[in-house]
């Protein structure tokens, strides 16, 4: 069976599989998954065992998003009688191993959480790239959940992003499912927009397959396939990613990895953003600098929350 939660040997925590992919990427913390145990996130079941009783990952140091991540059973994995992680449960029919994400958080944190136990690498001007991101009020971080089960919170925007595209067929189970962000509430049916709606509402999670990638060797540009009509006229749109926003970025050379691959890349992808609202600009002509054309665009402002990936019940 599949689970997303488990307890971390290294870092005496529980993590979910997608705060072991952040890790894995992350160049300011010293963490690689393979040298890692974990170990059941039931409590009581994780000590009835020694602690070589453990589980394995799937897709937890893959750059290029491959299917639904997890941690799984091992052959060897024992757990108590009535764990709900023993490898006897059967799946509900319909249900895969890999094909969903059915752990659905009800909110996205938007302060990257950190661990005690992860000393952070520092460049040669004793620097740490990209500090957290704070959340807009000024709070405090809010507490990612470390319970038995699913975390009901997460800071990582490859969760719900997963939740969505994978159900994204299943579209009464989106709108049933509750979604906090910041201040809003919503469901993970109203909160997902389509890149040609953005005009409907501001604040929400972007998304559109992507056109292009222009490469301007230390900046990006993210153009996308669908416009937006705006007095009966229809308008490009795109995002940019600046040379400053990805070189301060923690997980840099894994970024720089995904989007030179998806710039050459024949297959369809889909980019996902949150933070900032595409708005219409003038932009000055190549051919004519005199002149001007309307586009609809927007500066990344955290690489925390841009994802580009492939979103295969589409295609």
């Amino acid at each position: 069976m599949k689970f997303d939660t488990a307890y971390s040997v290294s870092l005496d925590d529980k993590l979910s599989i997608y705060d072991v992919r952040e890790l894995n990427f992350d160049e300011t913390a010293a963490y690689d998954s393979d040298k890692d145990r974990f170990l059941c996130p039931n409590d009581a079941c994780r000590a009835a065992f020694e602690t070589g009783n453990v589980l394995g990952t799937y897709n937890a140091k893959n750059v290029n998003y491959q299917r639904t991540p997890h941690f799984k059973n091992t052959p060897s994995t024992e757990h108590i009688e009535g764990c709900r992680y023993a490898s006897s449960h059967k799946p509900a029919a319909g249900e895969s191993d890999d094909a969903r994400e059915d752990n659905f958080p009800s909110e996205f944190v938007l302060t990257r959480r950190t661990y005690a136990r992860i000393t952070p690498v520092v460049d040669a001007e004793g620097q740490a790239p990209q500090a957290p991101a704070q959340t807009p009020s000024g709070r405090p971080p809010a507490a990612v959940s470390a319970s038995d089960g699913t975390p009901d919170k997460t800071s990582v925007f490859a969760h719900p992003v997963e939740c969505y595209v994978s159900n994204i067929d299943h579209k009464d189970k989106l709108k049933a499912m509750p979604l906090k962000i910041g201040e809003h509430s919503a469901t993970y049916w109203a909160f997902f927009k389509k890149i040609e709606y953005l005009q409907d509402n501001h604040g929400l999670i972007y998304w559109g397959k992507i056109k292009a990638i222009k490469d301007y060797t230390s900046s990006f540009r993210i153009d996308f396939e669908k416009k937006v009509w705006l007095d009966k006229k229809p308008y490009s749109v795109n995002v940019y990613l600046s040379k400053k926003l990805i070189e301060n970025y923690r997980k840099r050379k894994a970024f720089l990895e995904q989007i030179k691959a998806a710039a050459s890349s024949e297959r369809p992808l889909y980019c996902f953003f949150y933070g900032v609202t595409p708005a219409l600009k003038q932009v000055p002509s190549k051919k004519n600098p005199e002149q001007t054309f309307g586009v609809f665009s927007a500066n990344i402002e955290n690489l925390d929350h841009l994802i580009i990936r492939e979103v295969p019940m589409l295609e």
